[in-house]
């Protein structure tokens, strides 16, 4: 009975997500077995299988251990960090320090479907900012070397240099399988936004091409990240790109938000006639000739006088009865002389915005200098981490892609200093928003001879000893300088309370639980012993707290879902998000506590299984209760 009761503690198996959407759309091809019968797709899909020996796509070293990769479910848990977080209780921010791979499968139930925006700045694969590890795999063996966590046994990480065979292979097979994993957790109408300079830009839009579809390419970006050119080199690049896909192309399309005027474009507005519909700028009346009917040649003439037939080689824009309804309506303007060509009245009051182009200058989103200059305020003028992007650059993205008042979430599992958390943060103030964001990032030990050695010495200097360090710092201090500066006399808003300027702080960790090992040696008095150790299979270092919010995750709630302490027959019972889930981690259980849960008729109930001990008549009878009131019922 405990084999059948047993709460499952790996992260969502994708292969059986895969294959659950093509028995959706297909149950015919299934045969025996839960196995594909590839004829009977073929036959069922006609003429769209490519069974050609020559085909276009994309092909490299290790790709084939990316989906092996993927597949592998996680048996790692996020532990929550209450000492590093601010206020962990009400907040609806995460940050998660570890491996992006590692944390990305552990979110795939909780968040699969939710999120709106995911910006990334991965490594440029610029040779010293890619760590990888020499053996292709990555697990959560390899994270907990990484951190010191467990012991190295002679494995290295090193940098991707252009000297290595597989320069290029080596930074697509780190980001395929992420990229995979996060397309699974954004909403239907979700975008991604990922930046990088020409190393990759054309690996990284084939790659996505092939796991979003080539019909989910929204844009690619220009943005001008300098204002001056380097002098080292012949042909300076002033620029990164910035790819832009989506979940579904129709649904995107319809809800990519128009920009408001910034203050470079209203500038142009003005109202020299006291019109009172307010300030206007005039745009060109004169079109091309091209297919332009006749009724498009005529001659206008201005208040005071002067004539203007259309100029050479060209047509007036507007039919002319159309023309003389707009001059009516006083939308037509002939200058402050009133003998000027005619010109026609856009009203700002009218006007909803425009849409984003695919050329952000750095006047409107900000340059590498002002990423630089922004941090360094915040850090009491120290550099402590090269280039970072301008948060301009991250709310104009925002601006694009979310929506102030539906609780969009936004994912950034390249986490780097923070800017995107500050950015959300500062959004949220400027259109009294409510976006929520997951910042993931690695604890990459800074070190002084690295290639930033004048940011990585100063960031040591001052304590930091990890880039997860100063990203969730970077938050703090910004909170702390948004509350300082909201006073009654000074802010928009009366009380900075108002917001949500903290965040939860998880940490990846190996499972609370032991896992069985499938592969051990199955001679009997190695069995025997592992089954001993498993009567009671948790961590004795894992806190209550942990195991909860392990359990949490693995039934496929949020980190943010509410959690509410009750008292039932003397034992402490957590109530996960309004009575949907109960949680009992109590290690003496009676039938009277099984009855009372029931009765509140939760969705599942879950306790530990060596709380029931040898008396397996209490976990019969406690299946039966749960049972009489439709409840699912499981331990761990």
């Amino acid at each position: 009975m405990t084999d059948t009761l047993r709460a499952d503690v790996k992260s969502m198996d994708i292969q059986e997500l895969q294959i659950n959407k093509l028995k959706g759309l297909f149950p015919e091809v299934f045969a025996e077995g839960n196995q594909i019968d590839w004829e009977r797709l073929r036959l069922t899909l006609g003429d769209a299988v490519d069974i050609g020996k020559e085909r276009y796509g994309m092909v490299w070293p290790g790709k084939a251990d990316c989906y092996k990769t993927i597949q592998r479910p996680s048996i790692a848990t996020l532990k929550p960090a209450r000492e590093e977080s601010v206020d962990f209780d009400t907040t609806q921010n995460l940050f998660i320090e570890g491996d992006n791979l590692e944390v990305l499968k552990l979110l795939q139930k909780s968040y699969l479907g939710k999120v709106k925006l995911i910006y990334i700045d991965p490594p440029y694969n610029t040779g010293n900012d890619l760590i990888y590890p020499d053996n292709y795999s990555e697990n959560l063996e390899t994270y907990l070397r990484y951190t010191g966590q467990m012991d190295d046994e002679g494995r290295k990480f090193s940098t991707n240099t252009e000297t290595d065979g597989r320069f290029h292979s080596k930074w697509m097979n780190m980001m395929y399988p992420r990229l995979f994993l996060a397309k699974n957790l954004l909403r239907d109408d979700g975008l991604v936004f990922i930046s990088l300079d020409d190393t990759e830009i054309d690996n990284l839009k084939k790659i996505c091409s092939e796991i979003f579809g080539e019909e989910n390419f929204l844009a690619q970006i220009v943005w001008q990240k300098k204002t001056s050119p380097d002098a080292r080199t012949v042909i300076s690049a002033a620029h990164d790109y910035i790819i832009v896909f989506t979940k579904n192309i129709d649904i995107a399309r319809s809800n990519v938000n128009s920009l408001p005027f910034g203050d470079e474009r209203t500038q142009n507005y003005s109202n020299p006639d006291n019109d009172l519909r307010g300030s206007w700028a005039s745009v060109d009346l004169t079109g091309q000739v091209g297919r332009a009917p006749k009724g498009q040649f005529y001659t206008i003439e201005a208040p005071n006088g002067n004539l203007f037939p259309p100029p050479e080689g060209r047509c007036w824009a507007l039919a002319e009865k159309t023309f003389y309804d707009l001059l009516a309506d006083k939308r037509i303007w002939f200058g402050k002389d009133g003998n000027a060509r005619p010109r026609l009245k856009k009203f700002l009051s009218e006007s909803d915005g425009t849409r984003p182009w695919t050329w952000w200058d750095n006047k409107s989103v900000g340059h590498n200098q002002e990423g630089n200059q922004e941090l360094k305020k915040i850090f009491d003028d120290e550099l402590i981490f090269d280039n970072p992007k301008p948060t301009r650059l991250i709310r104009r993205i925002l601006d694009v892609a979310t929506s102030p008042k539906v609780n969009d979430i936004v994912v950034d599992f390249f986490g780097g200093s923070g800017t995107t958390a500050q950015a959300v943060i500062e959004k949220n103030i400027e259109d009294n928003g409510s976006r929520r964001f997951i910042i993931i990032q690695l604890p990459e030990v800074l070190k002084e001879e690295s290639n930033s050695f004048k940011a990585s010495s100063n960031a040591l200097k001052l304590g930091y000893k990890t880039i997860a360090d100063i990203g969730k710092e970077r938050i703090r201090r910004v909170a702390v300088k948004i509350k300082n500066e909201f006073t009654k006399e000074n802010g928009i808003f009366d009380d900075a309370t108002n917001f949500d300027l903290g965040f939860k702080v998880f940490k990846l960790a190996p499972s609370n639980f032991k896992v069985w090992d499938a592969s051990m040696d199955k001679t009997p008095k190695v069995v025997q012993t592992k089954i001993e150790a498993f009567v009671d299979h948790i961590d004795p270092k894992a806190t209550e707290e942990d195991v909860l919010y392990e359990l949490l995750l693995k039934a496929g709630y949020t980190l943010i879902t509410s959690i509410e302490k009750l008292t039932m027959e003397g034992k402490l019972v957590y109530s996960i998000d309004d009575n949907s889930l109960l949680i009992c981690l109590e290690k003496e259980l009676s039938l009277p506590l099984f009855r009372t849960m029931a009765a509140r008729k939760p969705a599942r109930v879950i306790c530990l299984d060596v709380a029931f001990g040898t008396y397996d008549a209490l976990k019969t009878n406690a299946v039966q209760i749960m049972k009489s009131q439709d409840v699912e019922f499981r331990t761990v």
